[in-house]
């Protein structure tokens, strides 16, 4: 569904991307996990297209999405936002149908309004949610509110930004279970940077560690654990020492 190759991405002398290869199979859930700063949100932001990459290729269901093409893609992704990015002055359940509103995807006000309430009741939030505002709910809630607006158009290709960043680990765990079931509900693909392996573990089928601006590992998440390679083994038990540079 997703393949991405040699791309590359600078920001004056500082490499950031520096020919990245992954490839993301149809209806599979692909983890990219890695340190702070080794590319995740950039590759993220270049396959979406909110970053033009130097070089390389991104093709989705086989298609370049570069150019006039990457508008007609955008009608079939969601996004689940690191914080939230909830609309403050939006009621919740303007903020879940929001693309339903306006643009290509636009329907009724009445249907969208009940399609909001349906994605809501999926992410275990009742009606009585809907006419309130963001700032009256959890940390929690305006993150089930969040995936429930990912989801709103039935996308083929949902993206999530550190899906559990600032919720406690019950709350985390609730929203990696709520991720893994409606992505093998609708049969969606997913990418998903993340450095929280909890989350990993819970929502991958495949998992790439990105390491300097390359993939240093790619595969299933059944063979994670058993790899050889020192710099993921490093990453996924979290130790300081090296290879992996830490500050001291």
């Amino acid at each position: 569904m997703i393949e991405l190759t040699g791309v590359m991405k600078a920001f004056g002398s500082n490499e950031v991307l520096r020919g990245v290869d992954l490839t993301v199979p149809k209806g599979e859930s692909m983890v990219v996990i890695g340190g702070s700063g080794t590319g995740k949100s950039v590759l993220l932001k270049c396959v979406l297209g909110l970053i033009a990459p130097d070089a390389g290729t991104i093709r989705i269901g086989g298609r370049d999405v570069s150019g006039a093409a990457h508008a007609a893609f955008l009608d079939h992704f969601g996004m689940l936002f690191q914080g939230g990015a909830l609309f403050d002055s939006l009621p919740v359940w303007q903020n879940v149908a929001f693309r339903l509103l306006r643009g290509s995807l636009k329907r009724p006000k009445a249907e969208a309004r009940a399609v909001a309430l349906d994605k809501l009741r999926r992410v275990g939030l009742g009606a009585d949610v809907a006419d309130l505002h963001p700032a009256e709910l959890s940390g929690g809630m305006q993150k089930r509110v969040g995936l429930a607006r990912a989801i709103a158009t039935d996308p083929e290709i949902i993206f999530f930004d550190e899906p559990t960043t600032g919720l406690d680990p019950i709350m985390a765990g609730v929203i990696n279970d709520l991720i893994r079931e409606i992505v093998v509900e609708m049969g969606a693909t997913a990418i998903t940077i993340t450095h929280d392996m909890a989350s990993v573990r819970a929502i991958a089928d495949d998992v790439a560690m990105l390491h300097r601006g390359k993939v240093r590992w790619c595969g299933p998440i059944s063979e994670m654990d058993a790899s050889p390679d020192p710099y993921l083994d490093q990453f996924i038990h979290g130790r300081a020492d090296e290879p992996i540079e830490t500050l001291r």
